[in-house]
Order: C-alpha cells, then structure tokens, then sequence
C-alpha cells in the first residue's frame, strides 16, 4: 500500500465520543492511523460517558487543546447528557452538532479527510455542512442506523421526528464521499436507503486487544462455588432488553442450582434490573460493577460462557453488538441471542450456540446446553472464535481495510483538482 507518510495527509477525526471514555475506535485508532503517515486531530467533546457527568479534570469550556499519547485532541462545548430523556439526548447531540461545525468551518485548519465516528447523524452532519464551505472530503463510519436506533432504544416516539430524522439520515448519505458499514446487513440497508453500492465498505469492529490474564487467577467477586458462569458484560440499556436474560435465569435455576449468571457494566437499565432480580428472588443472579476494559479480559477468562443479547427487531438483525468481538477474542463459547448477522458470524465461526432474541426458554435451553457440554469441547469453540477473530475481525485487519479507504478519497480528491 501506498506509504502516506510523506504527504502528511491531514485528517481530521470527528466524534463525539472520544478516551478517556469507552469507545471502540478512539485514541488506539487514531494512533494507528498517525502511524501510518495521517496528520491526525481529533475534534470530539467533553468526556461524560456513560454517565453523563463530566470526568474529573475536565470543565466544560468552549474550547479545549490537549494532547493524548501524541495525538492533538480539541474537545468542544458539548452539552452533557446519557440519560433516558430523549430531549436531554438531543440537546448533547445538536450541541455537538452547532459547536463541531464552526470548528470545522472557522477554527480547524484546512484537512484533506473528514472521517466522522459516532454519533452518525449529528457529527456526520456538523461535516457534510462544513463541507459546503471548505469541500474537505468525508468518510462516514455509521455505527447505529438512525432513526431505527432512535424507536428501538425507544428514545423518540415520534414518527414525524423519525421521519425527519430520515430524510436527513438520506442527504447525508449522498453527501459524504465513502460510507463504512459494521456488518454486511447495514451495508444493504443503507444501500436500499439510496447510498451508492460503491462506497459502501463492511469493516468489522473490533475488540480490545488486551492480552489475555497471565495466571488463571479469578476475580475476587466472582463465587469459588459457581459450577458454571453465564456472563453479560456490556451496557445495560433498554436496546439489551436484559428482563428477558433474568428470567432466563429462572428457568435454569428450576434445572441447575450450580449456574450462576453475572452481569458486569452499567447502564440505565441497572437499577431496574437488580430490583426485577431481587422481587422476583433470583439468587442465582449476581452484578458486578463496571470495570475499565483492560480489566474486562480476566472475567472472561474466569466465565464458561460470554451472552449476548439484543431485543427482537428488523434493526438488531443487521447489527453485531461490539461485544461480539471481544468474547471472540476472549477464547470463551459465545450465546449469541440476537437475529441476523451476529448470529451468523458465532456460526460461521463455529465459536458457540445461538437462541432466539426475548425468548426465555430459549436462552435457558442454550445455557444448559452449553453446562452439560464436555469442557473440552466448549474450550474448542473458544478456540474457534479465537481464531476466526485473528483471521477476519482484528484491529490490524481493520486498519489496513481502513486506510485503504482513506487513500482512495485522498487520490480522488487529487484527481478532482
């Protein structure tokens, strides 16, 4: 591949989410892309995630410049906000929006790419505006399809919102110059939804690549006792409907005393979960506090099988839920209940079993299933998903995908000039 190094090809990397909060592609990604010959800045705002209030050492102010590891980051004012009111949500997100285009308008010196990360829609918007006055070109990296996202998660009720939410959702994508895609269903949504075959490309997330714990010591908080560990980890939203997973519980314990489920994360849905858990008297449901991602391999190590679970709709077909990935690497049988595309890569992958999304039964069935099972052989579909990751899913295979991209729009805009 063609080295950018001499060219110093300036990119502006656009998200609102950026370190120290979670978030897949953020300083990991950006150093790889300076790495490889990219003049990077980093344009994001305050950090809040996911909680909503403004880390410790930060105050929201018009501007910020720091830098992180060597790479430029210039936080914007950003209203903060991660709570279930739709109107506080939106409010972070126009806010982004208004603060990240006159960045990009009047303050960001002059970039040869604007590659726009999460939230799609605002932040790919602040860009496409931009774009009118500076014609910088634009990679879209689209994680969550809008308005579908917006009436899973249940944050906006309204159609006529969804609606303009849509045909905005539409002009982007005939703005922005390549569109990449998490999984081969968003790429066919989003083709359906008028974006040009052409310049939409399928990069998969990956995970965070921490090596694996040296010893097989196991977390303090998990039970000596547990003959078999069912763990979620991950965000605990309405999108997870996780109701489902704890009546699941249920119906194991009528079976097993010795399976234990351990729900390890955050989110708005916590606190509702664990009062469900505790009037319905499920002992043998167990959570866990949120624990930094460089943490998160020793409790998959300690668990004998990583859950995943989304809610039944036409959207989460087409989605494969970042923590896919990293119970992939994590070398542990994956339960995949979600439709689609996430459950055909567990297949494909051989790495695990699949149930049917808000179906307690089947979840159930699947975990007893899995804790009947020769260790030997749930170790071989660990080994499996360990290695299908190495092949098609990893960060190396991703960035390569990804500044193949890159140097193509950089070679079109040359050519247009």
């Amino acid at each position: 591949m063609e080295a950018l190094s001499e060219k110093h090809s300036r990119l502006i990397f656009l998200s609102q989410l950026f370190d120290p909060e979670p978030t897949f592609k953020g300083l990991s990604f950006a150093k790889a892309l300076a790495a490889r010959g990219f003049d990077v800045e980093v344009v994001t705002g305050f950090p809040n995630f996911p909680g909503g209030k403004v880390y410790d050492g930060y105050r929201i102010a018009p501007l910020r410049r720091e830098t992180l590891d060597g790479i430029a980051v210039t936080r914007l004012a950003t209203y903060p906000s991660h709570d279930s009111s739709a109107t506080r949500r939106a409010l972070s997100y126009a806010s982004f929006f208004l603060s990240a285009l006159v960045y990009l308008c009047f303050g960001a010196r002059r970039a040869d790419i604007v590659y726009v990360y999460y939230p799609s829609l605002t932040a790919g918007l602040a860009a496409a505006c931009a774009k009118l006055f500076r014609g910088t070109p634009i990679v879209l990296d689209i994680q969550d399809i809008w308005p579908d996202s917006l009436d899973a998660t249940g944050m906006i009720e309204s159609k006529r919102v969804r609606r303009i939410v849509g045909y905005l959702c539409k002009v982007l994508y005939r703005r922005v110059d390549h569109i990449v895609a998490l999984s081969p269903g968003f790429r066919n949504l989003l083709i359906e939804r008028g974006a040009a075959p052409d310049k939409v490309s399928v990069i998969y997330n990956w995970a965070e690549e921490t090596p694996p714990p040296a010893s097989s010591v196991v977390p303090p908080v998990f039970d000596a006792a547990d003959r078999f560990r069912v763990l979620f980890a991950g965000n605990m939203g309405r999108a997870q409907g996780l109701t489902v997973v704890l009546d699941a519980a249920r119906e194991v314990a009528k079976r097993r005393s010795d399976i234990v489920f351990y729900f390890l994360g955050a989110g708005i849905e916590l606190d509702a979960l664990k009062r469900y858990a505790e009037v319905n008297a499920l002992g043998n449901v167990r959570f866990l506090p949120h624990v930094p991602l460089a943490e998160v391999q020793a409790y998959f190590a300690a668990a004998d099988c990583l859950l995943v679970h989304l809610k039944k709709t036409p959207l989460f077909a087409v989605t494969i839920p970042s923590k896919t990935q990293a119970y992939l690497f994590g070398g542990k049988p994956v339960l995949m209940a979600v439709e689609g595309d996430a459950s055909d890569l567990i297949v494909q992958a051989a790495a695990g079993l699949v149930a049917r999304p808000e179906d307690a039964q089947s979840i159930a069935s699947a975990v007893l299933e899995l804790a009947d099972m020769a260790p030997e052989r749930r170790a071989e579909m660990g080994e499996n998903g360990r290695r299908f990751y190495a092949s098609r899913l990893s960060f190396a295979h991703a960035l390569d995908e990804s500044e193949r991209i890159l140097v193509a729009r950089r070679r079109h805009r040359r050519g247009g000039r």
